[in-house]
């Protein structure tokens, strides 16, 4: 398989990126697939559920699960960066690119994210979270077989461009898009949505594989995220009796928040 490297390159040279110096030797530039952590925490997600999402990601990268996909993968390695996200620029990197190799390395990556305080913002952007995700894709310093953006989030994309336009433009890149919404709080019909999963599934994610896992329990964050990290680097695709459902259903409207945003600005 090509490297992905080799689209992303393309893509920083057109928007102005510039890679950065390999921060590794070049024996290990080479990744079964480089994964951007994508994680909300915009105003609508309360400090309680932000903490939850941030022990879930920890505890991930010390199950012995995640270390045996990993180390079944066909490199053996994968690259991993950070980040925390909110309105249309607002985007901060937490842990940045770490390539891990082993249980070692994945335990420093957790104990260096369980140290780092929780950011909190306003607005949801998603779409210029995927934006964001491309750009850190395309200074990740490593070649890798996959691209993956995890994306999770409580809410629908309310600022910003269409998320449909930065989702189709990262897919076309050869990058998977998967989504992790959110769904603790009943739904009110301000600044959320129902089905979050559904808009998820048909506004957000995309590419080859591409899968949501959907929480609604506070104690299923954790085994979801798990799950979520080892198909991920696993490579495992979506079973085709569920991608059958999704298309025999009526599809969500991917601009129902920015239409409620601008009505009550």
């Amino acid at each position: 398989m090509r490297p992905l490297a080799i689209p992303l390159l393309a893509l920083s040279l057109t928007t102005g990126f510039v890679r950065p110096n390999l921060a590794w030797s070049a024996a290990e530039t080479e990744v079964d697939v480089a994964v951007v952590l994508a994680v909300d925490v915009s105003r609508s997600m309360d400090y309680d559920e932000q903490q939850l999402q941030r022990e879930g990601y920890v505890e991930a990268f010390r199950s012995s699960e995640v270390h045996e996909a990993i180390r079944k993968g066909m490199l053996g390695r994968v690259a991993v960066v950070y980040m925390e996200w909110s309105g249309p620029s607002d985007q901060k990197v937490v842990v940045p690119w770490t390539v891990i190799d082993g249980p070692e390395r994945a335990l420093e990556f957790s104990n260096r994210l369980a140290q780092v305080p929780i950011g909190r913002v306003l607005s949801t952007s998603i779409s210029g979270t995927i934006d964001h995700s491309m750009k850190l894709l395309s200074e990740s310093g490593v070649h890798a077989a996959r691209g993956t953006i995890d994306l999770s989030g409580d809410g629908p994309n309310n600022s910003g461009r269409m998320v449909t336009l930065a989702r189709d433009q990262a897919v076309a890149q050869r990058v998977t898009i998967n989504g992790l919404p959110f769904m603790l709080k009943r739904w009110t019909g301000w600044g959320d949505i129902e089905h979050l999963d559904r808009y998820f599934q048909d506004c957000v994610i995309g590419g080859p594989g591409a899968f949501i896992e959907k929480v609604r329990e506070a104690h299923q964050f954790a085994i979801a995220f798990r799950r979520k990290l080892v198909r991920e680097i696993v490579g495992r695709t979506e079973p085709e009796s569920l991608l059958r459902r999704v298309k025999a259903r009526e599809p969500m409207n991917c601009v129902s928040a920015e239409i409620q945003r601008q009505s009550n600005p």
